[in-house]
C-alpha cells in the first residue's frame, strides 16, 4: 500500500477554478440556473468545500508525521477513542459520517497524540469505502510505529444508504482490522474491544 504521496496541488486556485465549471454543469443538468441569485456563488462555494474534502490526495505521511516518533521502554496498549470521521463514499460521492478507535502495542515507539486523528483525515479525506479506510488506518500505524500489533474500530452512518437506495435512517456499519498481538492473542483483541465500550 501506498503509504506517501507527492505534496500540495500546485495551482489549488485552477483546481477550483475546474472544478467550479464542472459544478456549474451539474447544476445546469439537473435543471437548475446557476445564473440565479441564490446559485450564484454556489459552484465556488462547492469547489472550495470538494477540494478540502479530499485534501487527502495531496497529503504527504512524512510531513504529517514530522518526526513525532518517540522513543519508549512502555509495551502497554495505547488507545485513541472517539476520533471524528468525516468521508465521502466512493461510489455515491455522498457523505459518511462517524468515529475512529485506534490502538496499537508499542514495540520501543510511541506516536504523538495528535498524529493517529491527522492519520484517520488524511485517508478520509479522498474517495473511500470504509472497508478500505480501516485497512490504511490500521497499516499506516503499523508501518510508522512498528507495533506488536495494531487494532482499528470505524462506526460509520452512511448517506448513500440513508437518504437514496433503502432508506434505512437508523443503519450504521461496523468494520475492524486487527493486525500483530491483536489479530493472534484473543485476550490482547479482547482488551481493545472491551475499553472502546466503556
Amino acid at each position: 500500500m501506498q503509504l506517501t504521496r507527492v505534496g500540495p496541488s500546485s495551482d489549488g486556485a485552477a483546481e477550483v477554478d475546474l472544478l467550479q465549471g464542472h459544478i456549474r454543469g451539474i447544476l445546469e443538468s439537473i435543471g437548475e440556473d446557476p445564473t440565479r441569485e441564490g446559485l450564484l456563488r454556489t459552484p465556488v462555494r462547492a469547489a472550495k468545500a470538494l477540494q478540502f474534502l479530499t485534501q487527502g490526495y495531496h497529503q504527504n505521511l512524512q510531513t504529517l508525521i514530522n518526526d513525532a516518533v518517540f522513543t519508549t521502554t512502555n509495551n502497554e496498549m495505547v488507545i485513541v477513542r472517539d476520533i471524528e470521521l468525516y468521508s465521502l463514499c466512493e461510489h455515491h460521492l455522498l457523505p459518511f459520517t462517524g468515529r475512529v478507535h485506534v490502538a496499537y502495542l508499542p514495540n520501543g515507539k510511541v506516536l504523538g497524540l495528535s498524529k493517529i486523528p491527522r492519520i484517520v483525515d488524511m485517508f478520509a479525506r479522498r474517495l473511500q469505502i470504509q472497508e478500505n479506510l480501516t485497512e490504511q488506518i490500521g497499516a499506516c500505524v503499523q508501518a510508522v510505529t512498528g507495533a506488536a500489533g495494531v487494532g482499528v474500530v470505524i462506526e460509520a452512518q452512511h448517506l448513500c444508504a440513508m437518504m437514496r437506495g433503502v432508506e434505512k435512517q437508523n443503519s450504521s456499519m461496523t468494520t475492524s482490522i486487527m493486525l500483530g498481538r491483536f489479530r493472534d492473542d484473543p485476550r490482547t483483541r479482547q482488551e481493545f474491544l472491551t475499553l472502546i465500550r466503556n
